[in-house]
């Protein structure tokens, strides 16, 4: 029987996260110098983004989590990138996480969260480590950068290759999951921009990582993850690569949001020095609108996609459609190029106020800068590849 305490207690919603995250966007804006200082999200802000359950949207409900579509993760995501970026991004790339988990044998989930389910869990996905085959696992070794906020984590996922022993044929990639214990972070994060994100080095020497402490990305490719019949909601359906590069390259439609909302402030009232006023400039005007119609529609285009997507789930209809994943890949590759040739719209409108480091915008236009180095965020790549099938040629990309 519920408590009266429980009966009030409203449900966890979609709309009831997403406020939250609303919440907290002056809240991030006003720590957003402090964040930068740091060179990691303050201790505070991960705390706050815990207490209102942020980052249980994609956790498996075993471990509790809400299971909700990815839509409402990216939304988050999206929102929080308004008042800080950083914030955003250790988000969208530790979040996502929460969903990786449910993609490996159960007794991963079990080793991460057994004591707490608010544990946390950072990555960095290069193919760098050096694996030696063992009884009942692999030992371990390498180095990686880009460990988005890594000091809020006790567990890290790291990508390694595996060689056919007879040297015959290409290295399987796998992901290896590995405890605080086993690792060192070495403080390299000293950046141009996203400089709150902490994406600090990861040094580890000879690990023991068990079997089922790893996940195949041909598992992720084809559906056939180990955690699938335990983790048997809809969500954990997804192809990986879909739903991790929307991860990298979503704080950027947030940030183009905040850059936007911060112009719009500064452009309403602003008279140059020429005696001009901003808002009755042409270069000013097509930037606000222009900026304004690129967030709406690379909004409306993730989320049709993974309706799409969710909808052949739910519908039982297979996900074999190459084409189709490459299409949706080539548009997250966009996203970031697009954010930053807008935020730069908006920048050149500012005049001369725009180089000055408090003026809000500076730090929205260097962040969606730093995220087009990710290498997911890279259109050309992802472009050429989708144009080379769609011209008869092979695919060469798995990670969708």
């Amino acid at each position: 029987m519920q408590t009266q305490a429980q009966k009030a207690t409203p449900p966890v919603t979609p709309q009831v996260l997403v406020q939250r995250a609303r919440e907290l966007v002056p809240v991030l804006a006003a720590r957003a110098a402090k964040t930068e200082e740091l060179r990691r999200v303050p201790d505070e802000t991960v705390a706050e983004m815990q207490e209102a359950g942020l980052f249980r949207v994609l956790q498996a409900k075993q471990y509790g989590g809400y299971e909700m579509d990815p839509q409402v993760f990216y939304d988050i995501c999206m929102t929080l990138a308004e008042g800080c970026m950083s914030t955003a991004w250790i988000y969208g790339v530790i979040g996502v996480h929460n969903w990786q988990l449910a993609c490996f044998d159960p007794r991963a989930s079990a080793d991460v969260w057994k004591d707490s389910t608010s544990v946390l869990v950072a990555s960095t996905y290069m193919p760098k480590g050096q694996v030696k085959p063992v009884d009942g696992g692999f030992r371990f070794s390498g180095r990686w950068g880009f460990s988005s906020g890594i000091d809020h984590c006790q567990w890290v996922l790291l990508g390694g290759l595996i060689f056919p022993p007879d040297g015959k044929g290409p290295p399987e990639y796998r992901t290896f999951l590995v405890p605080r214990s086993d690792f060192e972070v070495i403080d390299t994060w000293h950046v141009m921009g996203l400089k709150g994100t902490g994406s600090k080095d990861i040094v580890v020497k000879d690990a023991f990582v068990p079997e089922y402490r790893t996940h195949k990305a041909t598992d992720g490719f084809m559906g056939t993850n180990p955690g699938r019949d335990t983790f048997t909601a809809d969500i954990y359906k997804l192809p990986f690569g879909q739903i991790f590069v929307r991860a990298v390259s979503s704080a950027a439609i947030g940030g183009l949001q905040g850059a936007l909302n911060s112009f719009v402030e500064f452009a309403k009232v602003r008279v140059g020095d020429m005696g001009n006023k901003t808002s009755e400039q042409a270069p000013a005007q097509l930037a606000a609108s222009d900026a304004a119609l690129a967030v709406d529609e690379m909004k409306l285009v993730l989320n049709r996609n993974f309706d799409v997507l969710m909808d052949k789930i739910r519908n039982k209809q297979p996900l074999d459609d190459i084409r189709q994943r490459l299409h949706f890949r080539h548009q997250a590759a966009q996203v970031v190029d697009r954010c930053a040739r807008h935020a730069y719209q908006l920048f050149s409108a500012c005049g001369g106020r725009g180089i000055f480091t408090d003026f809000p915008l500076h730090r929205y236009l260097l962040d969606i800068y730093a995220a087009r180095a990710h290498y997911a965020n890279n259109p050309e790549q992802f472009g050429r590849n989708y144009g080379g099938v769609l011209l008869g040629r092979e695919n060469t990309d798995y990670f969708l």
